[in-house]
């Protein structure tokens, strides 16, 4: 990270980059040529000529990525000043040349002459001297992102043009740099009373980078993201419009000012319409003091509960992106995990204690800001973070603030748990999952015993009824159109998979059969392209234990299969519990309040209808079956949804109804007992 504020320097008189050319000895050119190794064939580098010679090592290579990198180099010593105080807006510009130009309203480089280089300034050292900076111990910066002070200095080595203007202690100083070299001497262009603060514009070198420029759209996502790390900061950007091409949304010129800070950046990632399993948790707090009581720096957080969707984490340390994670990370996902466990046993919850970190964070989205004081990285593009008390720290501050969010929210924690308790049980069922993929003509694949498949092979145009036991399976079966449909027979009531332990999942056959039948997969290994038919049938009785055997089967597919409901590939078959007949003439009612209504309205008067009731089925003719819930041509199909505006709904009357907890559906009878009219007992 770069480091313009410097208050020393090292301990060697810097020697310009240009005078390494002539380092090399003609002796040494001699001893190169004939492939001699000795004392002349060592060469020195000195000044900034070892970073136009390896840059990668600096920034990491001489590409894209590279070259913007340079901008952050810069951007980042303003946010230093920033986090620190001493500056409250940042100003970037995108200008035609290739030419960028940060400006803050911080301190100001310090101008006068180095206490160890009196006739250097210090602006100079820090600009032409590698591991010279203000930010090696906490006199400067408390925290800050430059740690090695080679920031500035390399880009000041890979650039064709550095200018730097300082306006401190009332004046205003100017001085120009060329690929590292000062080409003209610090001059006082001026006085000023108010202003202050440090303005550096650059051009990347042609001879390292080529031809490649300045994204706009890049430059703008920088400093949006910059912007929502720190919320006492406001980064004014501005572009020439003759940069943004046609069809790029960057504006020209914008102020990115975020008071939420991390929770506004979070929810702007999401978008408004994000399925939340509960409010956003976000915060920030100081990190535990140091033995002596000095301060260690500050962390904040947000923290989004996912109901569906992709999970994403991105962390930072002293406004520095670090996208492989590290220590900070681990002491976030300490803390989460810990916090969970602990609910899970403070609610009797036993399956809390299998729980691990990758259950909670796979239905979480987040994103951790640690201030740190003096931060250990893995390497100068610090990509990852290495100081072994971020961990311990950030567990420490993010623990009791997580319990205690955890009890304000009583409700919602339960629902979050039970949400991380499912995702550790796809995880301890992976191993037993099987997958069936279609048969084909010329490779005929093993399936549940009891599967009486279709002849079709487009998916999309089969469907498979799911009904109770071998007796109503085999109506279903000569009721069927071969071709499309085919009929798996279950046995009795099948598993409440929202009370039933994991081990029970495991074990359960009718259910590997079903997921096996279905050849899609569950949890982690379901896709939806494999799914073998396209409607999912459930075709039950059309009485009370039918209800029930339906309501756990839709029960499993929301808990198991849920994209199958929100891609709308589950139905209920709807049988008629009573035939009607008179003479020649037969209808079918669906309950007996229809069955009242239909001898009122579909047949003569005073003329005697014959009623039947249906006692499964199993009992039903295959031709009133077919005609009555088979036949596309007559049927009657329920799909099953999940509305959005209703998954909290869903979600909570799922577990209160088929959950482990008998209390919450003792409530819900107690609560609805006086809208019963009618009992069928």
């Amino acid at each position: 990270m770069s480091d313009l504020f410097s208050s020393s320097g090292p301990g060697k008189k810097a020697v310009p980059a240009a005078s390494s050319e002539s380092a090399a000895s003609p002796a040494a050119d001699g001893a190169k040529a004939s492939g001699q190794y000795d004392a002349s064939a060592i060469e020195v580098l000195e000044g900034l000529e070892p970073v136009r010679r390896r840059p990668g090592m600096y920034i990491g290579g001489t590409d894209d990525v590279a070259l913007h990198h340079l901008v952050s180099e810069i951007l980042d010593n303003s946010m230093d000043e920033a986090v620190a105080g001493h500056a409250t807006t940042i100003e970037v510009s995108l200008e035609p040349g290739n030419f960028v130009s940060v400006r803050d309203n911080g301190r100001g480089i310090p101008v006068d002459p180095h206490p160890r280089f009196p006739d250097r300034s210090a602006l100079e050292v820090i600009l032409t001297t590698l591991h010279a900076g203000g930010k090696f111990s906490s006199k400067a910066y408390e925290t800050s992102g430059g740690l090695h002070g080679v920031g500035s200095s390399v880009v000041n080595a890979l650039t064709s043009r550095f200018e730097v203007e300082v306006a401190r202690d009332r004046g205003v100083w100017r001085q120009a740099y060329e690929k590292g070299l000062p080409v003209t001497s610090l001059e006082k262009i001026g006085a000023t009373q108010n202003r202050r603060g440090t303005l550096i514009r650059f051009c990347p070198d042609t001879e390292i980078f080529g031809k490649l420029g300045f994204s706009p759209a890049r430059l703008y996502k920088l400093c949006r993201a910059k912007a929502f790390l720190f919320r006492g900061v406001t980064i004014r950007w501005s572009c020439d419009a003759s940069l943004i091409r046609e069809g790029d949304p960057t504006p020209a010129e914008a102020t990115l000012h975020f008071p939420g800070g991390l929770a506004d950046s979070l929810m702007d990632e999401l978008g408004a319409e994000a399925p939340l399993l509960a409010p956003l948790w976000a915060g920030e707090a100081d990190l535990p003091a140091a033995p002596d009581g000095t301060g260690n720096g500050r962390v904040e957080w947000a923290i989004a509960f996912l109901e569906s969707g992709s999970s994403s984490f991105a962390s930072f340390c002293n406004t520095i992106p670090t996208p492989l994670g590290g220590t900070h990370e681990n002491g976030c996902r300490a803390a989460l995990l810990k916090g969970f466990r602990a609910w899970g046993e403070q609610r009797s919850e036993k399956r809390a204690g299998s729980l691990v970190a990758d259950d909670v964070l796979g239905a979480v989205a987040g994103k951790l800001s640690l201030f740190l004081r003096d931060p250990q990285f893995q390497g100068q593009t610090k990509e990852k973070l290495t100081s072994q008390e971020a961990a311990r720290l950030t567990e420490a501050a993010l623990r009791d603030r997580f319990d205690h969010w955890l009890a304000g929210n009583p409700q919602q924690a339960d629902a979050l748990l039970a949400r991380v308790i499912e995702r550790a049980e796809e995880r301890l069922r992976r191993k037993d999952q099987k997958e069936t993929p279609r048969k084909s003509a010329t490779k005929r694949l093993r399936l549940p015993g009891k599967l009486t498949d279709c002849t079709r092979e487009n998916a999309s145009e089969t469907e498979i009824f799911l009904v109770e036991g071998d007796s109503a399976g085999g109506s279903a079966k000569q009721a069927r159109n071969r071709e499309f449909q085919a009929v798996l027979p279950l046995r009795g009531k099948i598993l409440n998979v929202a009370s039933a332990t994991t081990e029970k999942l495991r074990a359960n056959q009718e259910l590997k059969d079903l997921i096996e039948a279905l050849g899609c997969g569950v949890g982690d290994r379901f896709d939806l392209s494999k799914l073998r038919y396209g409607r999912i049938v459930i075709m039950t009785d059309a009485d009370v234990d039918g209800a029930h055997i339906a309501s756990l089967l839709m029960t499993f597919f929301y808990r198991e299969l849920p994209e199958l409901i929100r891609n709308g590939h589950l139905y209920l078959a709807q049988p008629p519990l009573y035939r009607l007949t008179q003479g020649a003439k037969t209808v079918y009612a669906m309950d007996d309040a229809d069955r009242e209504k239909k001898l009122k309205t579909a047949f003569k008067a005073n003329a005697k209808v014959e009623v039947s009731r249906f006692k499964g089925l199993g009992e039903m003719p295959p031709a009133d079956l077919k005609q009555t819930t088979m036949d596309p041509k007559h049927r009657t199909l329920l799909r099953v949804v999940t509305l959005p505006e209703d998954r909290a709904l869903t979600r909570e009357r799922v577990e209160s109804l088929m959950g482990r907890k008998p209390e919450l559906r003792f409530a819900f009878i107690q609560e609805h007992a006086r809208s019963v009219e009618d009992l069928d007992v």
